[in-house]
């Protein structure tokens, strides 16, 4: 007898939030006896808040903090591919960079046409902000050991992982019981990530349920907005920074480029997943002309920790979850969340649900409620097809760079030999 096939997580996922959705709109009658908003927040809200919620950031810290140090553990063989891997990294970094200041940009285009949220109860007193150039500094580095984990300070939590990362592989063969430490740890919570995120269908219907029921079917018509503006910004971050570095770096005609990878696109599309695109990405990319061993290790690489369509979703999902409580973002905030999604595009990467993760981390590094996931976590799927399709094909641009790259060093050291 042929096994059963699950349902995947996405779809669950969705079932939750369409069936708070309906739950929210059968108890939208204030005047009701039973069927009212209040009944509806006394029983489902704390379910939401003080269990999911709080589970989801209870794990942000330590997910960040092992999976970066862990990773950083693991470039130690950067040292093997010289600058091959130090342009790669370069190049993610710069592009993710890109991708959530573009997708910072379009969501404030839209932002009036977001909805304004009912926030009873809910208190936000913004302080009166520092000098810029202190503010930011003061959010990067922290004084003490203990305060950026206690605080959930996630800029100040990166850094800490980072000098944790670069130390271990500096010791060298005497830090062999800290690389088994810390890649322990970050399988330890790297599970109990899986549970938290598994939990999620029931997490987004008891968070929506109520949200719907307050805010009537007006908070409805937002999501289908933010969802094209992403994809707005999906095309255009491929169309400019990715056809602007082919041409400029890698010396390929943009369209040659597109067409070479349309294959890996459309798999990336259907199925979400960059680690299950890889081969066709790798097919694709020496076709149109990537050298095997750079392929073989900027994809794997990119796969794992190059996230622009991810970083896009961020920015956007900051603009309209802050909008839709009344928050108004400033110049600084938005620098704090470029800032923190693209030093943790190498953290969260590879993390069951890594979208929402980021996202919670983005969220509090401005101190906006991440409460307001649930409003979006139900059409992550949508989200997802289109920033994996982004990802894969930022992917195949550095193997055309990064070849091109190295062909003309090696023309120019061939000439001074």
């Amino acid at each position: 007898m042929a096994e059963k096939k699950k349902m995947s997580l996405a779809l669950k996922v969705f079932i939750g939030l369409a069936a708070g959705v309906i739950v929210g709109l059968f108890f939208t009658n204030e005047n009701a006896v039973f069927l009212n908003p209040t009944t509806l927040n006394t029983w489902l809200y704390p379910l939401g808040n003080l269990v999911f919620m709080n589970l989801l950031k209870f794990i942000v810290v330590p997910i960040v903090l092992f999976s970066i140090t862990a990773g950083m553990v693991s470039l130690k063989d950067i040292r093997k591919v010289g600058s091959i891997g130090g342009k790669t990294i370069i190049y993610y970094l710069c592009t993710t960079a890109f991708a959530v200041t573009i997708g910072l940009i379009i969501s404030n285009l839209f932002k009036g046409a977001y909805v304004l949220l009912d926030t009873t109860g809910l208190e936000f007193t913004a302080n009166e902000a520092p000098h810029f150039w202190a503010n930011i500094l003061a959010q990067i580095f922290p004084a003490n050991a203990i305060a950026p984990f206690a605080n959930a300070a996630m800029l100040q939590v990166i850094l800490i992982a980072l000098f944790l990362g670069f130390a271990i592989i500096a010791v060298g063969e005497k830090a062999a019981f800290a690389v088994n430490l810390v890649e322990s740890l970050n399988e330890v919570f790297m599970k109990i990530m899986s549970f938290i995120i598994s939990l999620s269908p029931y997490g987004v219907f008891c968070l929506i349920a109520p949200i719907v029921a307050i805010n009537g079917p007006k908070i409805l018509t937002s999501l289908g907005v933010v969802l094209g503006a992403a994809y707005i910004a999906y095309i255009i971050h491929a169309a400019i920074v990715y056809s602007g570095t082919v041409r400029l770096l890698g010396g390929m005609n943009p369209l040659k480029f597109f067409k070479g990878v349309f294959p890996a696109m459309m798999l990336a599309f259907s199925s979400a997943s960059s680690v299950g695109t890889l081969p066709m990405t790798m097919e694709c990319s020496q076709k149109m002309g990537a050298r095997k061993d750079i392929a073989n290790f900027t994809l794997p690489l990119g796969a794992t920790i190059n996230m622009d369509g991810t970083a896009i979703y961020q920015g956007l999902c900051a603009i309209f979850i802050a909008t839709c409580y009344g928050m108004s973002l400033t110049f600084p905030q938005m620098l704090t969340i470029v800032l923190t999604a693209t030093a943790a595009s190498i953290g969260t990467a590879g993390v069951p649900g890594a979208g929402m993760v980021m996202l919670a981390m983005v969220l509090t590094s401005v101190g906006v409620p991440i409460e307001g996931i649930a409003i979006v976590a139900g059409v992550d799927r949508i989200f997802d097809m289109g920033r994996t399709t982004l990802n894969i094909t930022g992917d195949a641009a550095c193997s055309i760079i990064i070849t091109k790259m190295e062909e003309i060093k090696e023309v120019k050291k061939a000439k001074t030999a």
